[in-house]
Protein backbone atom coordinates (compact mmCIF):
# COMPACT_ATOMS: atom_id res chain seq x y z
CA UNK A 1 0.00 0.00 0.00
CA UNK A 2 1.29 3.42 -1.15
CA UNK A 3 2.40 5.93 1.90
CA UNK A 4 2.04 9.78 0.93
CA UNK A 5 5.64 11.16 2.68
CA UNK A 6 3.77 14.44 3.89
CA UNK A 7 1.06 12.14 6.10
CA UNK A 8 3.91 9.89 7.41
CA UNK A 9 5.67 12.76 8.74
CA UNK A 10 2.31 14.75 9.85
CA UNK A 11 1.78 11.16 11.98
CA UNK A 12 4.89 11.98 14.04
CA UNK A 13 3.94 15.31 15.16
CA UNK A 14 2.69 14.16 18.23
CA UNK A 15 6.56 12.39 18.68
CA UNK A 16 9.86 13.60 20.42
CA UNK A 17 11.40 14.38 16.77
CA UNK A 18 15.51 14.93 16.40
CA UNK A 19 17.58 14.95 12.81
CA UNK A 20 21.03 15.15 13.43
CA UNK A 21 23.52 17.76 11.63
CA UNK A 22 26.97 17.71 10.33
CA UNK A 23 26.93 21.71 10.61
CA UNK A 24 28.68 23.54 13.24
CA UNK A 25 26.12 25.15 15.79
CA UNK A 26 26.87 28.35 17.36
CA UNK A 27 24.95 30.65 19.75
CA UNK A 28 25.55 33.77 21.10
CA UNK A 29 24.13 35.43 24.25
CA UNK A 30 25.32 38.89 23.68
CA UNK A 31 28.79 38.66 22.28
CA UNK A 32 29.78 35.31 24.45
CA UNK A 33 29.21 32.26 22.99
CA UNK A 34 27.61 29.79 24.73
CA UNK A 35 26.94 27.02 22.52
CA UNK A 36 29.55 25.66 20.47
CA UNK A 37 28.87 22.32 18.90
CA UNK A 38 29.39 19.62 15.92
CA UNK A 39 27.31 17.38 17.11
CA UNK A 40 23.46 19.11 17.58
CA UNK A 41 20.18 17.88 16.16
CA UNK A 42 17.60 20.05 15.07
CA UNK A 43 14.63 18.74 17.74
CA UNK A 44 10.61 18.98 17.39
CA UNK A 45 9.04 18.77 20.92
CA UNK A 46 5.37 17.12 20.37
CA UNK A 47 3.45 19.44 18.49
CA UNK A 48 6.05 21.72 17.48
CA UNK A 49 6.08 22.97 13.72
CA UNK A 50 9.65 24.21 13.65
CA UNK A 51 12.29 22.95 15.06
CA UNK A 52 15.17 24.42 17.82
CA UNK A 53 18.99 22.94 17.91
CA UNK A 54 19.57 20.48 20.83
CA UNK A 55 23.27 19.55 21.38
CA UNK A 56 25.13 17.79 23.80
CA UNK A 57 26.15 19.27 27.36
CA UNK A 58 29.48 18.76 26.78
CA UNK A 59 29.77 21.34 23.90
CA UNK A 60 27.77 24.14 26.07
CA UNK A 61 30.33 27.06 27.17
CA UNK A 62 27.68 29.40 28.88
CA UNK A 63 26.70 28.54 32.14
CA UNK A 64 22.99 26.42 32.97
CA UNK A 65 21.29 26.75 36.07
CA UNK A 66 17.85 25.35 37.30
CA UNK A 67 14.93 27.54 36.00
CA UNK A 68 12.60 29.15 37.94
CA UNK A 69 9.40 26.43 37.26
CA UNK A 70 7.37 27.98 33.93
CA UNK A 71 3.06 28.18 35.22
CA UNK A 72 1.33 25.57 33.51
CA UNK A 73 0.10 26.37 29.47
CA UNK A 74 -3.56 26.36 29.88
CA UNK A 75 -5.23 24.43 27.38
CA UNK A 76 -2.19 23.33 25.99
CA UNK A 77 -3.03 23.26 21.99
CA UNK A 78 -2.27 19.87 20.00
CA UNK A 79 -0.40 21.69 17.62
CA UNK A 80 2.28 24.33 19.24
CA UNK A 81 2.28 27.03 16.54
CA UNK A 82 5.73 29.43 16.57
CA UNK A 83 3.80 31.77 18.19
CA UNK A 84 3.85 29.78 21.59
CA UNK A 85 7.10 30.89 23.89
CA UNK A 86 9.66 27.85 23.87
CA UNK A 87 9.34 27.74 27.80
CA UNK A 88 5.90 25.72 27.12
CA UNK A 89 7.09 21.88 27.03
CA UNK A 90 5.28 19.52 25.72
CA UNK A 91 8.19 16.30 26.41
CA UNK A 92 10.03 15.37 29.66
CA UNK A 93 12.78 17.36 30.79
CA UNK A 94 14.33 19.94 33.19
CA UNK A 95 13.75 23.91 32.40
CA UNK A 96 17.49 26.05 32.51
CA UNK A 97 18.43 29.17 32.75
CA UNK A 98 21.66 30.19 31.07
CA UNK A 99 24.00 32.94 31.84
CA UNK A 100 27.26 34.30 30.04
CA UNK A 101 29.21 37.18 30.24
CA UNK A 102 27.31 38.64 32.80
CA UNK A 103 23.94 38.21 30.95
CA UNK A 104 20.88 35.28 31.18
CA UNK A 105 18.46 34.21 29.33
CA UNK A 106 15.61 32.79 31.67
CA UNK A 107 13.98 29.48 30.95
CA UNK A 108 16.04 29.53 27.33
CA UNK A 109 17.70 25.95 27.52
CA UNK A 110 15.76 22.71 28.57
CA UNK A 111 17.33 19.19 29.38
CA UNK A 112 15.44 16.55 27.81
CA UNK A 113 14.75 13.48 29.62
CA UNK A 114 14.42 11.19 26.82
CA UNK A 115 16.73 7.69 26.78
CA UNK A 116 17.74 8.47 23.23
CA UNK A 117 18.78 12.50 23.77
CA UNK A 118 20.14 11.78 27.11
CA UNK A 119 22.79 14.28 28.03
CA UNK A 120 21.30 16.72 25.17
CA UNK A 121 20.39 20.30 25.97
CA UNK A 122 17.89 22.06 23.98
CA UNK A 123 17.56 25.50 23.10
CA UNK A 124 15.66 28.73 22.52
CA UNK A 125 16.06 30.00 18.99
CA UNK A 126 14.65 33.25 20.12
CA UNK A 127 16.70 33.90 23.02
CA UNK A 128 20.25 33.53 20.96
CA UNK A 129 22.25 35.08 18.09
CA UNK A 130 22.76 31.34 15.69
CA UNK A 131 25.47 30.72 13.36
CA UNK A 132 25.41 27.88 11.31
CA UNK A 133 29.23 27.30 10.37
CA UNK A 134 30.07 31.16 9.79
CA UNK A 135 26.33 32.16 8.43
CA UNK A 136 23.95 33.50 10.47
CA UNK A 137 20.18 31.83 11.15
CA UNK A 138 17.21 33.49 11.06
CA UNK A 139 14.11 33.09 13.03
CA UNK A 140 14.91 28.97 13.80
CA UNK A 141 16.49 26.68 12.45
CA UNK A 142 15.80 25.14 8.61
CA UNK A 143 13.61 22.28 8.90
CA UNK A 144 16.02 19.71 6.77
CA UNK A 145 12.46 18.24 5.47
CA UNK A 146 11.47 21.65 4.78
CA UNK A 147 11.61 22.66 0.32
CA UNK A 148 11.33 26.04 -0.83
CA UNK A 149 10.62 25.96 -4.49
CA UNK A 150 10.90 29.42 -6.65
CA UNK A 151 9.54 29.05 -10.40
CA UNK A 152 8.93 31.66 -13.17
CA UNK A 153 5.49 31.64 -14.07
CA UNK A 154 3.13 32.92 -17.27
CA UNK A 155 0.19 32.87 -15.45
CA UNK A 156 -2.15 35.67 -15.81
CA UNK A 157 -2.76 37.43 -12.27
CA UNK A 158 -5.20 40.15 -11.30
CA UNK A 159 -5.46 41.56 -7.52
CA UNK A 160 -8.06 43.52 -6.32
CA UNK A 161 -10.20 45.23 -2.71
CA UNK A 162 -13.68 45.74 -3.41
CA UNK A 163 -13.66 46.16 -7.00
CA UNK A 164 -10.09 48.92 -6.82
CA UNK A 165 -7.10 46.88 -8.84
CA UNK A 166 -4.10 46.30 -6.74
CA UNK A 167 -1.32 44.83 -9.40
CA UNK A 168 -2.08 42.98 -12.52
CA UNK A 169 0.39 40.63 -13.84
CA UNK A 170 1.48 37.97 -16.29
CA UNK A 171 5.17 37.01 -15.68
CA UNK A 172 4.62 36.05 -11.63
CA UNK A 173 6.73 34.18 -9.52
CA UNK A 174 5.51 30.99 -7.46
CA UNK A 175 6.71 30.38 -4.54
CA UNK A 176 6.10 26.33 -3.31
CA UNK A 177 6.81 25.90 0.33
CA UNK A 178 6.36 22.74 2.22
CA UNK A 179 3.25 22.65 3.80
CA UNK A 180 1.82 25.99 2.82
CA UNK A 181 -0.27 27.09 0.21
CA UNK A 182 1.29 28.23 -2.91
CA UNK A 183 2.35 32.10 -3.21
CA UNK A 184 1.93 33.81 -5.83
CA UNK A 185 4.80 36.72 -6.30
CA UNK A 186 4.30 39.82 -9.00
CA UNK A 187 6.80 42.40 -10.13
CA UNK A 188 6.66 45.63 -8.17
CA UNK A 189 6.15 47.32 -11.19
CA UNK A 190 3.04 45.91 -11.76
CA UNK A 191 1.94 46.81 -8.67
CA UNK A 192 -0.38 50.53 -8.38
CA UNK A 193 1.53 51.55 -5.56
CA UNK A 194 -0.70 54.56 -4.97
CA UNK A 195 -3.18 51.95 -3.25
CA UNK A 196 -0.31 50.57 -0.51
CA UNK A 197 1.41 52.36 2.26
CA UNK A 198 3.77 50.87 4.14
CA UNK A 199 3.54 49.54 7.84
CA UNK A 200 6.31 49.09 10.36
CA UNK A 201 5.28 44.87 10.43
CA UNK A 202 8.50 42.85 10.38
CA UNK A 203 8.68 38.94 10.46
CA UNK A 204 11.54 36.95 10.31
CA UNK A 205 11.71 33.56 8.01
CA UNK A 206 14.67 31.10 7.99
CA UNK A 207 14.63 30.41 4.23
CA UNK A 208 13.57 33.74 2.90
CA UNK A 209 14.94 36.46 5.04
CA UNK A 210 13.17 39.68 6.29
CA UNK A 211 9.58 40.35 5.00
CA UNK A 212 8.18 44.16 5.15
CA UNK A 213 4.75 44.97 4.58
CA UNK A 214 1.73 47.28 3.58
CA UNK A 215 -1.40 48.26 3.90
CA UNK A 216 -4.72 49.25 1.74
CA UNK A 217 -4.70 53.32 1.84
CA UNK A 218 -7.43 53.67 3.27
CA UNK A 219 -7.87 50.35 4.81
CA UNK A 220 -8.88 48.73 7.88
CA UNK A 221 -4.89 48.80 8.62
CA UNK A 222 -4.09 45.61 8.34
CA UNK A 223 -1.39 43.74 6.33
CA UNK A 224 -2.21 42.94 2.80
CA UNK A 225 0.99 42.51 0.84
CA UNK A 226 4.54 42.09 1.75
CA UNK A 227 7.95 41.86 0.30
CA UNK A 228 11.77 40.23 0.78
CA UNK A 229 13.50 43.31 -0.66
CA UNK A 230 17.04 41.86 0.81
CA UNK A 231 16.05 37.75 1.31
CA UNK A 232 18.15 35.65 1.73
CA UNK A 233 20.47 33.68 -0.99
CA UNK A 234 18.23 31.10 -1.25
CA UNK A 235 15.26 33.01 -2.32
CA UNK A 236 17.34 35.82 -4.20
CA UNK A 237 14.48 35.54 -6.96
CA UNK A 238 12.00 37.21 -5.26
CA UNK A 239 14.35 40.55 -4.01
CA UNK A 240 11.73 43.23 -4.15
CA UNK A 241 8.52 41.15 -5.79
CA UNK A 242 5.20 41.81 -3.78
CA UNK A 243 3.05 38.83 -2.60
CA UNK A 244 -0.86 39.48 -1.33
CA UNK A 245 -2.72 37.67 1.21
CA UNK A 246 -5.11 36.10 -0.75
CA UNK A 247 -7.53 36.01 1.97
CA UNK A 248 -7.36 39.35 2.22
CA UNK A 249 -7.33 40.53 -0.96
CA UNK A 250 -9.01 39.00 -4.04
CA UNK A 251 -5.73 37.52 -5.95
CA UNK A 252 -7.51 35.81 -9.01
CA UNK A 253 -5.87 33.65 -11.94
CA UNK A 254 -7.20 34.80 -15.52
Amino acid sequence: MATKISDALQALSDELRFEPTTKRIRAMLGDDVVLDSRGAVALWEPGRVVPCYAAPANDVVGVLSPATPAQPWPDMPTVLHPGIPFSRHSSPGTALDVSAGGQSAAGAAFELDDPDLTGYVAFDPAAFNWLEENDAVQSHPRDPFHRVDIRHSARHVRVTAEGVALAESSNPVMVFETALAERIYLPPNDVDWDQLIPTDSVTLCPYKGSASYWRLAGGSGEDVAWSYREPLPLAAEIAGLVCFYDNRVDVREL
